[in-house]
């Protein structure tokens, strides 16, 4: 078992209802949150026993956390155990999240929207004006999906520049509103 203090504890705990409030298994994202802040690779028996929950959870979870690249096996000379260790840097870890929801969330949708507008069948009832609707939402996710490309081609560091001189933008930007 890993030792962990009252405030780690909160981290693991916050960490879980946050990921359920996001569509995400709550045991997934404390297995997520423990192994982020463990020190050292940490095999399934410890993660069982420090969160308390079925060998099998543990198994499910690091097989979909390894499936999203946000942990990775670790194995040491003469080891047998898997033991697992998670992506600690921030950007990399974030940009691996988004990435899996827009495939598994927006691409889908965009992919619907599609057909809607295509097949201009989704609601005859509404008429031109659900149809514009449609159109309208698919442009936006369209959008947003191709601008979400550019800037992962985009080096973090840059990435983290333009953050930085946002704020810079946006009070120029408000000056001139």
């Amino acid at each position: 078992m890993v030792a962990l203090s009252p405030r780690l504890r909160k981290f693991i705990l916050h960490w879980g209802e946050m990921g359920a409030r996001w569509g995400i298994n709550r045991t997934l994202a404390q297995i997520h949150a423990l192994l982020y802040i463990a020190a050292q690779p940490i095999d399934a028996e410890e993660i069982a026993d420090t969160l308390s929950i079925a060998r099998s959870n543990v198994s499910t979870g690091v097989r979909e956390l390894r499936n999203w690249g946000l942990i990775r096996v670790v194995r040491g000379m003469g080891d047998r155990r898997e033991r697992y260790e998670a992506l600690t840097d921030v950007w990399e870890m974030f940009e691996k999240i988004l990435v899996e929801r827009k495939r598994r969330e927006l691409d889908p949708a965009i992919e619907v929207l599609r057909e809607c507008v295509r097949d201009s069948e989704c609601d005859a009832d509404g008429g031109n004006v659900s149809e514009a609707r449609l159109a309208e939402l698919l442009a936006f996710l369209e959008t947003m999906s191709a601008w979400f490309e550019k800037v992962r081609s985009v080096p973090i560091s840059t990435v983290k520049k333009a953050i930085h001189m946002s704020g810079n933008v946006f009070r120029i930007i408000e000056k001139i509103s």
